[in-house]
């Protein structure tokens, strides 16, 4: 029986909510575990792997790039991210494509991506910034994601990546 990997690096929780609701939309062989807890050897044991973060400053969070770099060729895996960004804005997909990038030896099926909240801690420092002000008053608006609509989405997504995967 094909097994699953849902794993994800999240900070504020807006990752692990995305995370957790595809977890659950999941049936069969599955696990899930952060990105901290994850051994690089484990990755071979999954047929499919769902990889979730955060958007860092227009990237990856560190921890997600050996992972995403040492994915065996040809296995299938599945990107998920938040965001404090406007969707559709460039902020909002440059993290996403450089892990199309890290990851380019992998099979990739799809991607999926929501806004979540950002930090008050975060927003409270770079609305002090004057190359920042604009970007932290976006993100308030950021500020009741993931939503209800937001995590149906998500598992939306998820049974999508399920049967491109069975049919790949």
């Amino acid at each position: 029986m094909p097994r699953t990997l849902v794993t994800y690096f999240s900070n504020t929780g807006n990752t692990k909510k995305i995370a957790d609701a595809i977890y659950m939309t999941l049936a069969g062989n599955k696990a899930i575990k952060p990105v901290n807890e994850l051994q690089e050897q484990e990755i071979e044991e999954y047929s499919l792997i769902f990889i979730g973060f955060p958007v860092y400053s227009h990237s990856i969070p560190f921890p997600l790039e050996g992972i995403l770099r040492n994915i065996p060729p040809n296995k299938k895996i599945a990107l998920f991210s938040t965001y404090g960004s406007l969707t559709g804005s460039r902020l909002s997909r440059q993290a996403l494509e450089y892990a199309f990038v890290l990851a380019s030896k992998a099979k990739i099926l799809g991607s999926f991506s929501c806004r979540g909240k950002v930090s008050p801690q975060a927003l409270e420092v770079l609305e002090k910034s004057p190359e920042h002000k604009v970007w932290a008053e976006m993100a308030v608006s950021a500020s009741t994601h993931p939503d209800r609509n937001d995590l149906e989405d998500a598992r939306s997504f998820a049974r999508w990546i399920l049967t491109l995967a069975a049919q790949n």
